[in-house]
């Protein structure tokens, strides 16, 4: 059984940073693909970032530049740098396991002066 828990949200200014983290138990964390989400009051959930166990990262048209996904394989950790973060980044953010039910619980990010 996975479990998938984040940490670091909070509420930031517009152009600051904030670190996600997921920290991954059971199962085998090296061999997946990991996965940042998010979603904001009255929409869908989106696809922020996917990191491969080969750490081949995709992004989101709207984070590129910006927002950074890395993992740990053997701490079992995947991460999210988020710089020049804009209101439009408010969401909670997941972390999960793509195609999969793995899902953590999510981090509140709040960007506003």
């Amino acid at each position: 059984q996975v479990q998938l828990v984040e940490s670091g949200g909070g509420l930031v200014q517009p152009g600051g940073s904030l670190r996600l983290s997921c920290r991954a138990s059971g199962g085998i964390f090296s061999i997946r693909t990991m996965g940042w989400y998010r979603q904001a009051p009255g929409k869908q959930r989106e696809l922020v970032a996917t990191i491969t166990r080969g750490r081949t990262t995709s992004y989101q048209d709207s984070v590129k530049g910006r927002f950074t996904i890395s993992r740990d394989n053997i701490e079992k950790m995947v991460y999210l740098q988020m710089n020049s973060l804009k209101p439009e980044d408010t969401a909670v953010y997941y972390c999960s396991i793509p195609g999969t039910a793995y899902w953590g619980r999510g981090t509140q990010v709040t960007v506003s002066s």
